[in-house]
């Protein structure tokens, strides 16, 4: 029988639930310790999946369990030393993301894998939905040919999170650009072949986060206003070594018709969108809609 993976988490509150309920389900994972500086909450993930080695503090954890891998789910200003400290530990890592504050921290992670010969892995698991997977074949086959532009969409009418600290610049170091935004423009990017950026600029805008969120029904009520201190809506432009441009839109709370979370890509041979998934091309003399009759099973509930 193959050695199972002895995991553990520093960070066991929001999103490590999710990390925590598919790890469950792996055979060839054992998880063995959390750390959290929450005490509450660190027990009662260790009720729910029999886990009853807890820390406090997570360099206590590194030192005394023998860990293969551990997942980062702290505030994103909580990514850096807990990642590099786990790599140094022997430890491969999956960082929630974003992956840091800023590219300075992220290139001192990145060195920290490197120089202890480990993993690192940023959270972006949209790369490996079924529809990004179809994509990435089809522009992979040249279906797309040179690819020009790509426009990317994350885009609620009204979802400003109302828990956790995600309208906290300090802890989070920006609003929904790096929560949503981040997913859908690592998918169009991969599609794209991943190119060089060059350049890139943008601008944000709070308009709605920090007033009260009672007078409007939301699904979501009751956000701190107080101290959002984050943007509603960020939009940006970004040009690549290879001559492409991409853009994107981000928002909590953009007065829109509905919800939107996907990308588009045009081509000079053809073009595709992620969300309906479908590739435009030209066939025996007329435009054609492509539309997969499949695409697998797939966890996709929007952002």
């Amino acid at each position: 029988m193959a050695k199972k993976l002895k995991y553990g988490f520093i960070g066991s509150g929001g999103i490590a639930g999710i990390h925590l309920k598919e790890l469950a389900k792996r055979k060839d994972v054992e998880l063995v310790a959390l750390a959290d500086v929450s005490e509450k909450t660190m027990q009662a993930q260790g009720e729910k999946y029999g886990i009853d080695r807890l820390y406090t503090n997570y360099k206590d954890m590194l030192k005394n369990e023998s860990l293969d891998a551990v997942s980062v789910c702290t505030p994103n200003k909580l990514h850096l030393q807990p990642t590099i400290d786990a790599l140094k530990a022997g430890c491969h890592v999956l960082c929630e993301k974003p992956l840091a504050m800023n590219a300075r921290e992220g290139q001192r992670m990145l060195d920290a894998a490197q120089a202890a010969g480990k993993k690192l892995v940023i959270g972006f698991q949209y790369r490996y939905n079924p529809r990004t997977s179809y994509l990435k074949q089809a522009a992979n086959e040249g279906q797309f040919g040179n690819i020009m532009y790509g426009r990317v969409r994350a885009l609620r009418r009204r979802g400003i999170p109302n828990w956790g600290v995600f309208g906290n610049k300090d802890l989070q170091g920006g609003g929904p650009l790096i929560d949503i935004g981040v997913h859908a423009l690592e998918m169009a990017h991969f599609v794209m072949g991943s190119p060089k950026p060059v350049s890139a600029v943008g601008d944000i805008f709070s308009y709605i986060g920090n007033k009260p969120s009672d007078k409007i029904e939301t699904a979501w009520k009751g956000w701190d206003y107080k101290n959002h201190t984050v943007e509603d809506l960020a939009v940006g432009r970004i040009r690549f070594e290879n001559g492409a441009v991409l853009t994107i839109e981000a928002g909590w709370a953009a007065h829109i018709e509905e919800s939107s979370w996907s990308f588009e890509l045009m081509g000079d041979k053809g073009g595709c969108s992620w969300n309906p998934t479908k590739i435009f091309t030209d066939e025996a003399g007329h435009m054609v809609n492509k539309t997969p009759a499949w695409l697998g099973d797939e966890s996709f509930d929007g952002m």
